[in-house]
């Protein structure tokens, strides 16, 4: 879950005082192969520091896949509201979650290629998309990545023809432009939110990047952003740093230049080639709870997002500084974030308190920092798995 930063400063890009295209990408090229993480080692996050920006390079579609990229549909030449943005669009933005990882992505073929944040998939041996029907399917393969870029594009087994969205022309953006943004965070709603291009930010020669204003949910990283005529002109990354929350999009230019060069990858290859390798970690033995769907008893959607939100901003954050080897401060920040928790849930929701508390005190009997973080990781874990079971309708 370590986020990593793009080497180069992050400025403004002079020739945005009118339309430009971003820079040259370089070509295509495989990730080296490393070797898989210790054992119980956090999911790596591939997006930190000033900009995160992790991507992919080609990987295509196996056979019996079609060999070029759909048309874009015509669009109306009318502006839409974000309500019409949502209504047209959110058919085609899916949940991606596997061991560890969660986040959004969007159909852009309708046989099932979608479109994704790097560090979204990065790692994952066995990764589910949830459509907008609630039905679960294995990714396949990963067919296109680029990872200076956190692109990513992989493919489901698609029994219909499924509802694509079409790229619009990220060249042509300008600050001051608005935008809309949808994501499933942690897959329990669809979430629209709007604001502006702030800038277009330009992180070395080879990647631009667009700073947005609507906010990115936690978990909603690969989702698409939209210009007021429906197209997708980015791919979301939600950045943290320094206690600020910064919201990138990558141009849809740079994800157009990997739907036309597939090079398929089993999800199983792609994995092991992306594992994390880093620095040396503390040996983790991981003990997460499997609680009963009895536990969210008297809890509603509010809690539950609560929840949800509250996990997933404070792993985002705390991962990194233990892969830094600061585990005394990710403990902190996990066992603040329980705390927040218990305060903010409703006398209801009694289930998640007692498991949050219960979290603390295991912690608080350890003596060591990691071992403590990783108690209150356990914790988090396993609320996180009996919410996610409860949404998709999981019964007992």
């Amino acid at each position: 879950m370590t986020h990593r930063s793009l080497s180069g400063e992050l400025h403004d890009d002079p020739r945005r005082s009118g339309a430009a295209s971003p820079p040259r990408p370089p070509p295509p090229s495989r990730p080296r192969l490393s070797r898989p993480p210790p054992p119980g080692r956090p999911r790596r996050r591939r997006l930190a520091g000033v900009v995160a920006a992790a991507a992919l390079a080609a990987l295509g579609c196996g056979a019996g896949a079609s060999s070029q990229p759909a048309s874009p549909t015509p669009q109306p030449a009318a502006p839409m509201t974000p309500a019409q943005i949502a209504a047209r669009a959110t058919p085609a933005v899916v949940t991606i979650r596997g061991d560890g990882s969660l986040g959004a992505g969007f159909l852009v073929r309708e046989d099932g290629w979608i479109a994704t944040n790097f560090h979204v998939i990065a790692g994952a041996a066995d990764l589910k998309v949830i459509l907008w029907d609630q039905s679960e399917h294995p990714v396949l393969e990963v067919l296109a990545f680029d990872e200076d870029r956190d692109l990513a594009i992989v493919r489901i087994h698609a029994r219909r023809k499924l509802p694509l969205l079409p790229l619009g022309d990220s060249g042509a953006v300008r600050p001051g432009d608005p935008v809309v943004a949808i994501g499933h965070p942690l897959g329990l709603a669809d979430t629209v939110s709007n604001g502006l291009v702030s800038a277009v930010r330009v992180v070395d020669p080879a990647l631009t990047l667009l700073q947005i204003s609507a906010p990115i949910a936690p978990g909603s990283s690969g989702g698409p952003l939209f210009n007021e005529r429906g197209e997708v002109i980015g791919v979301a990354a939600a950045v943290a740093t320094q206690g600020q929350n910064l919201n990138f999009g990558v141009p849809a230019a740079y994800l157009k230049k990997l739907l036309v060069h597939p090079d398929p990858v089993p999800l199983s290859t792609f994995a092991a080639e992306t594992a994390d390798e880093g620095t040396a970690l503390p040996p983790v033995k991981r003990s997460v709870p499997r609680h009963a769907l009895a536990l969210l008893r008297g809890c509603n959607e509010n809690d539950l997002l609560v929840l949800a939100r509250t996990m997933d901003g404070a792993i985002q954050v705390g991962s990194p500084l233990y892969n830094q080897g600061d585990f005394a401060s990710c403990y902190h920040i996990y066992e603040g974030a329980a705390l927040d928790m218990e305060r903010r849930l409703g006398a209801a929701c009694k289930g998640p308190k007692q498991a949050l508390a219960e979290g603390r005190r295991k912690a608080a009997r350890l003596d060591d920092n990691s071992a403590q973080a990783w108690a209150m990781r356990d914790a988090f874990d396993g609320l996180l798995d009996v919410i996610l079971r409860k949404v998709h309708g999981d019964v007992e």
